[in-house]
């Protein structure tokens, strides 16, 4: 006698209707969902694709512009053409690792935002900080985005990782990689 409610037409119509406005609402969010922009949506940038040549060309040229305009005394650097979505598909971007040495009478709280003022002046930009590492700076210019920061194993060395765009979609899945030493091309 209690379920006999159920079988009334007035709550059958009140069990369609939730259904149906649970099943609208779903399907809205669905669809919404899809026009939403998602952090995949980064790798996915307007303009052509580049060829490894050019990713090498724009990373190696960013990288020698940070060491010209901040005049930074590199030690080392190194270029890898990297997938910016996992570690082997595509699309790829040409990338830099770049250390130079901290000068002995400045301390890297002083010397890191000096370099990031240098820079500013070269036309870069300054964003957010990276964190993660001591007196980190991002700086952007021309679509490369190149973060600074003290070295964590040697307080006399700073680091320079350079990342070029999202656009080399060649296929690089059963490449051998290795980090090529660019050193002389950005210090030269």
């Amino acid at each position: 006698m209690r379920a006999d409610w159920l079988r009334s037409t007035q709550a059958r119509s009140l069990l369609a209707a939730t259904l149906g406005t649970s099943l609208l609402l779903g399907g809205a969010f669905l669809a919404v969902d899809q026009l939403h922009a998602t952090p995949a949506d980064a790798l996915h940038r307007p303009g052509p694709p580049l060829s490894d040549q050019q990713s090498r060309t724009q990373a190696v040229g960013a990288a020698r512009d940070v060491v010209s305009a901040a005049q930074l005394r590199t030690t080392t650097a190194g270029y890898l053409l990297m997938s910016c979505r996992d570690r082997d598909n595509p699309p790829y971007q040409g990338a830099v690792y770049l250390t130079f040495t901290i000068p002995a009478d400045t301390r890297a709280d002083v010397y890191l935002p000096a370099v990031a003022k240098a820079l500013t002046a070269g036309g870069w930009v300054e964003g957010l900080s990276p964190g993660g590492h001591p007196y980190s700076k991002s700086m952007s210019k021309s679509q490369v985005t190149a973060l600074i920061y003290r070295d964590d194993d040697n307080a006399s060395l700073g680091v320079a990782r350079i990342y070029g765009e999202c656009r080399n979609t060649s296929d690089h899945r059963t490449d051998t990689t290795g980090w090529v030493d660019v050193t002389a091309e950005i210090s030269g």
